[in-house]
């Protein structure tokens, strides 16, 4: 199984957005973060399954988030070039890849 990776601004993203649900509800921050760990398994165990949205850049959508983890197949890994909010700035990550 390939190993999962995430690009520096990707992690800053899920830690403001835990932080931020953090402060909506207690424990709520904690739920985002269960939430995204089961998207990477899905991931990890069927990384193909997913749309592309531009180039090699495939989505899978959070169930209970409106959050998206964008990532790139590469030959050995997966890597996570975002953790993107569905509404805002759409289309920023794209630099990353």
């Amino acid at each position: 199984m390939r190993k999962i990776t995430f690009h520096e601004q990707a992690e800053a993203e899920v830690t403001e957005a835990a932080r931020y649900y953090e402060t909506k509800s207690e424990g709520l921050g904690f739920s985002f973060l269960v939430e995204l760990e089961a998207a990477i398994e899905q991931v990890l165990a069927n990384p193909e399954a997913y749309q592309r949205v531009g180039g090699e850049v495939r989505r899978k959508r959070l169930r209970r988030f409106p959050y998206n983890l964008l990532f790139v197949i590469e030959s050995d890994r997966i890597r996570v070039v975002a953790v993107a909010h569905e509404k805002r700035r759409p289309s920023y990550w794209r630099s990353r890849v």
